[in-house]
């Protein structure tokens, strides 16, 4: 155990997500790093294989804590978060609809932010948002993207529930690290990858029409490896000297979109898609924007222009802050994480 971790190895350590694509993930890195008491908190409906057979592999696993419980219960969240001194919060809602994306980012996180305050030994809550919150409407095409750069200030024009949650996560974070104290990170994911997770980012391109539209075209994709990301976010909720702090979350070595489609399509599976520069795509999804206007709804504005702007402008991307604050380095390099990714396709889905 490093002794320069902000807690010991027998400290209480709440993971939200737990059962999740990358909750897990974490957990599993976690138990590599030593440490001793972990609980894992799940909803009731969730299927457990997943994060059963992580824990299985490690001796502290067989003790680990699974609690089952909703965070919109305050009652659950102080079960939770009684006796822990860090909080790696990644449970996500995937509402489609403004108000369930507020209920299930923003205030789940408020009520689980308030039973660790009262709860909790507090040495730090680690909240997991996303690269959506970012708006790049205004930057140059190829301009550089970092943790500085302007977020997202009107979502519902880019008809994205998610990001809107995830803002008013961030801002709830901020607000209780201000105003109550909250020793808080928190980190920024672009596009996670890795087995488990079969579907094509949406900043590759779009299955909607019958066909594949290929979008990303040359663009850099923001890509992170599962473990590598895992292993900023365990490092995020360790390392001294860095509350209050932001960090995107990619890896070193990035693809192109065409790049990685056209590996897609080498192992998984081939079909028929067709590249639209962006130039083209943005007029189209800001002609469909307009006549959504029009029509005062009546064709939703799910192609817009600033949903054209923050999948598909294209941006450069930097890591440097996880490496010269967090100490991270990526466990997988991206010829080995996109091998481990394609894999999964020698198999049929389950």
């Amino acid at each position: 155990m490093n002794s320069n971790y902000i807690i010991s190895s027998a400290d209480r350590i709440l993971v939200t997500g737990s059962n999740g694509f990358i909750g897990a993930k974490v957990v599993e890195i976690l138990l590599e790093y030593g440490f001793t008491n972990l609980r894992c908190f799940v909803r009731p409906s969730s299927k457990l294989d997943r994060l059963q057979k992580i824990l299985a592999q490690y001796p502290a696993g067989k003790t680990a804590e699974i609690v089952a419980g909703d965070l919109l219960s305050r009652e659950d969240c102080r079960r939770a978060a009684a006796g822990v001194s860090v909080v790696y919060h990644l449970a996500a809602g995937m509402e489609k609809s403004f108000a369930g994306a507020f209920m299930n980012s923003a205030i789940a996180t408020r009520n689980l932010m308030d039973a660790f305050l009262e709860q909790g030994s507090v040495a730090r809550f680690v909240n997991v948002s996303s690269f959506a919150v970012y708006s790049n409407l205004k930057m140059a095409r190829g301009a550089l993207l970092d943790e500085t750069c302007a977020l997202e200030d009107a979502p519902q024009e880019r008809h994205d529930a998610y990001c809107f949650g995830k803002l008013k996560q961030e801002e709830l974070v901020r607000q209780y690290g201000e105003q109550r104290k909250l020793p808080y990170v928190i980190l920024r994911p672009g596009a996670v990858f890795g087995p488990g997770k079969r579907s094509l980012s949406g900043r590759v391109g779009i299955d909607t029409f019958g066909f594949f539209i290929h979008l990303g075209g040359g663009n850099q994709l923001p890509l992170t490896y599962v473990d590598n990301c895992a292993e900023a976010i365990v490092l995020a909720g360790l390392k001294p000297g860095v509350d209050g702090e932001i960090f995107n979350v990619v890896d070193d070595e990035l693809l192109t979109s065409s790049e990685f489609l056209r590996a897609y399509k080498q192992r998984a599976k081939s079909f028929f898609s067709i590249r639209v520069p962006f130039f083209i795509a943005n007029a189209l999804c800001g002609a469909w924007e307009d006549f959504s206007k029009k029509r005062q709804g009546q064709l939703p504005p799910v192609f817009n222009r600033r949903r054209a702007a923050a999948e598909w402008k294209g941006n450069r991307y930097t890591n440097q802050k996880l490496h010269d604050r967090l100490g991270w380095k990526p466990r997988v390099n991206m010829g080995n994480a996109m091998a481990a990714f394609l894999s999964q396709y020698d198999q049929p889905a389950t």
